[in-house]
């Protein structure tokens, strides 16, 4: 017998086993009649294990059987049946929820994976899908929250009895209208059953691309953001600055200002130096006033010749002069004095080592005697500290070569020792071997000895 079941994801078909399983198709027969199982929610749906539905109160803690509903409260749920055993071998199998001690009330699950042993002997399984397996994998891949509840609601719609082969019971009245939606259902503030998603109906692929893009942008900022190499995920980085490469290693920033300034006022021109070796890495920014001088600048500028090289202007996607404070506050960095901070970090190496030589020449040409004399005794000292040197390594030599030789010594020691024991263990056994033959010749001896004497015997 089948019933289809008609869900806010699909339609789909299940055969039920009215013969190993009548009461429980009964229940579930009649509660469809009675349109129970219209608007329940699908409480609880894991990926690869079941779709749990069937509890008016969306909960999963209610749900009468159709004799809770004919004979009152004391009757609510019934025995599961358990003969004959059928098993959760595979998908899209049909089964009663256990409420407690074997019990079974409304609720059902639809299994959504196969080979689920461990749910045999607790639920009872009264039926199987034959039609619409591509509602339970859609159902199956459905997002869903810690709790594993959909968020957005997936709930039964209708349900279709196309035969029923049991008489209906005393008392029983078929419903041939649905239930209106509860207060309950329409206020709440997850996403509806009927409602649309999709971000992307009406738009063109050109829009849809640029959306995609956009929230990827947003992502790789908020990482970015995360492990601190940027001060903050919307942060964006200043209009009025052009990014310079490809630059002449002797182009300095009094030149490049000289340059960019036709297109408007510069407040800041900057070749970014090695802070070691303060050598041009051959990249620049320009900072101008106004936004437009810095839009003109960077389309009559890019790949322009300065200094026997086509340079390469684009804007700006910098963010480094912005420094965070905490508490939601960006401070923009001083150029000047961080400029001279550089500046001053960069020059300092140059001097001190131009003063250095300077100190080297005057030591050189005053005093070359005491100089010779100095490496005349360094050398003496460098020669007897070799001679030192050599001795000890020479004894050290020695020292390892002894190691060396008691540990060969020890090393063939135990090999001698364990070949002795393999040896001895080899003996030991060949003579266990012969002495067992010999017993057994003994006893080929006494057994012939025997015989013979009975011969003997018989014949006198």
């Amino acid at each position: 017998m089948s019933v289809v079941i008609e869900t806010t994801l699909g339609d789909f078909t299940v055969d039920l086993y009215t013969k190993e399983r009548p009461k429980s198709c009964l229940n579930f027969l009649k509660l469809c009649k009675q349109k129970k199982y219209n608007l329940c929610l699908f409480h609880m749906v894991q990926s690869n294990f079941i779709a749990q539905t069937g509890d008016p109160t969306d909960t999963g803690r209610g749900g009468d059987s159709i004799f809770g509903e004919l004979y009152g409260q004391q009757a609510r749920f019934y025995e599961a049946e358990t003969n004959p055993r059928i098993k959760h071998t595979k998908k899209g199998l049909i089964s009663m929820v256990n409420c407690g001690d074997g019990m079974l009330g409304s609720q059902f699950f639809l299994t959504l994976g196969d080979e689920l042993d461990y749910l045999d002997g607790e639920h009872c399984v009264f039926g199987e899908l034959v039609e619409g397996w591509e509602t339970l994998d859609r159902m199956n891949n459905t997002i869903c929250d810690s709790v594993n509840r959909p968020y957005q609601d997936i709930r039964v719609t209708h349900t279709v009895v196309l035969h029923d082969p049991y008489d209906d019971p005393p008392g029983f009245e078929p419903r041939a209208d649905s239930p209106e939606p509860t207060q309950e259902i329409l206020t709440s503030s997850r996403i509806g059953a009927d409602e649309n998603i999709n971000d992307y109906a009406g738009k063109t692929e050109e829009e849809i691309n640029e959306i995609i893009a956009d929230k990827e942008a947003k992502a790789r900022a908020t990482i970015l953001e995360m492990v601190g190499d940027l001060p903050d995920a919307d942060v964006a980085p200043p209009e009025n600055v052009l990014f310079v490469c490809k630059l002449n290693p002797v182009t300095n920033d009094d030149d490049l200002e000289i340059i960019f300034s036709r297109f408007g006022k510069v407040k800041c021109c900057e070749v970014i130096r090695d802070k070691k070796t303060g050598d041009s890495l051959q990249y620049a920014f320009v900072e101008f006033e106004e936004q437009s001088a810095c839009e003109q600048a960077y389309f009559k500028m890019d790949n322009v010749l300065i200094d026997d090289r086509r340079i390469h202007v684009d804007f700006s996607q910098s963010v480094s002069k912005y420094r965070w404070k905490g508490k939601g506050r960006l401070e923009v960095m001083n150029d000047k004095d961080d400029l001279k901070n550089t500046s001053e970090k960069v020059n300092k190496p140059s001097q001190r080592r131009s003063r250095s030589r300077d100190r080297k020449d005057k030591s050189a040409a005053n005093g070359r005697d005491r100089s010779r004399s100095r490496d005349v005794k360094k050398s003496s000292k460098v020669h007897s500290y070799r001679e030192r040197s050599r001795s000890r390594d020479h004894v050290r030599s020695r020292d390892a070569k002894r190691k060396e030789r008691s540990r060969s010594r020890d090393r063939m020691r135990d090999r001698r020792d364990r070949s002795r024991s393999r040896d001895r263990r080899r003996d030991r056994s060949r003579e266990k071997r012969r002495e067992r033959s010999r017993s057994r010749d003994r006893k080929a001896d006494r057994k012939k000895e025997k015989k013979n004497y009975r011969r003997d015997r018989s014949y006198s």
